[in-house]
């Protein structure tokens, strides 16, 4: 496999940090996305290394096995378990019949070669099958993107992924999609690919997980000698009785008008209402007078 070096194809040095970092990706990723650059094959290209260099240096413990194994990052572990593995055996078929223990650093290239392979691998391949490395990714959505299941197509490292977003999904999930990861090893199993939701409330109701809530203005009058109003839910909107006497503060419970429950269809949560009284301003002087009798009266 040919070494590529992600902090130049990023145009970071070796010590930039994740903001740093996150910041070149962006802006790489605008200049060269596919959707600016139809049928441009460099800029493709150019697209998908970006992508691989993110996955690989905006994630810690991807980047810290990179820079310790550099090409061979994804393969980095294994091979030091199999190294100490073979180590054991050398030294046991030393104690049995004096062969000579432990590797020198040539043995270890070559043994690295043998298992991920290479050119000096070719003529002796093992039959090590390894799981390929997981992507991570993150999805950015609306609230109301999620408040009911909808397809979409990702691209992750240049390949086009088909999924359907489950309603209700909550902000900070994470979802695993077997086998869309790297591809395994010596005919292992492929990874996987782990998207982590970040879920954007622009709305005027509050979330908590499957519960919506909402503030409902009320005013002075309608709150005082009960009526009808008209309140907004996620989905559209409600009359609401108003019970005379209504104090500032009074919760209502709508039942079933809040979000939907997660990989439950059909099911939905509640949308309490809270009643907020508008006390009127700007009195006139006859509403003053009144308001005046009426303290008279209580």
């Amino acid at each position: 496999m040919e070494f590529v070096d992600y902090y130049k194809v990023l145009g970071v040095n070796k010590g930039a940090n994740e903001k740093e970092i996150k910041k070149a990706y962006r802006k790489l990723a605008r200049k060269y996305h596919p959707d600016l650059n139809p049928d441009n094959k460099d800029a493709e290209k150019k697209f998908k290394e970006i992508n691989e260099a993110n996955e690989v240096l905006s994630h810690p413990e991807n980047r810290k096995k990179y820079d310790k194994y550099g090409k061979d990052w994804m393969h980095g572990e294994e091979y030091e378990k199999a190294r100490q593995q073979q180590s054991s055996q050398r030294q046991y078929q030393g104690q049995q019949g004096g062969a000579q223990q432990g590797f020198s650093e040539g043995d270890f290239s070559d043994f690295f070669e043998s298992m991920f392979g290479g050119a000096r691998g070719s003529s002796r391949q093992s039959s090590a099958q390894f799981k390929g490395q997981d992507f991570n990714a993150d999805l950015e959505l609306n609230l109301k993107d999620v408040y009911e299941s909808h397809k979409q197509v990702l691209t992750v490292n240049g390949s086009k992924i088909r999924l359907t977003i489950p309603a209700g999904i909550e902000n900070g999930q994470v979802i695993r999609i077997k086998g869309k990861g790297a591809k395994g090893v010596s005919g292992g199993p492929n990874g996987d690919l782990l998207i982590r939701f970040s879920i954007l409330n622009n709305t005027s109701f509050k979330r908590d997980k499957e519960n919506l809530y909402a503030t409902v203005s009320l005013d002075l009058y309608t709150a005082l000698l009960g009526g009808e109003i008209t309140v907004d839910t996620f989905d559209g909107k409600v009359k609401l009785k108003i019970a005379p006497e209504t104090a500032n503060d009074t919760k209502v419970k709508l039942k079933g008008k809040g979000f939907p429950i997660y990989k439950k269809e059909g099911k939905f949560g509640d949308l309490i209402v809270t009643y907020q009284i508008e006390i009127p301003t700007k009195l006139s002087d006859k509403e003053k007078d009144l308001f005046k009798e009426l303290q008279k009266l209580r």
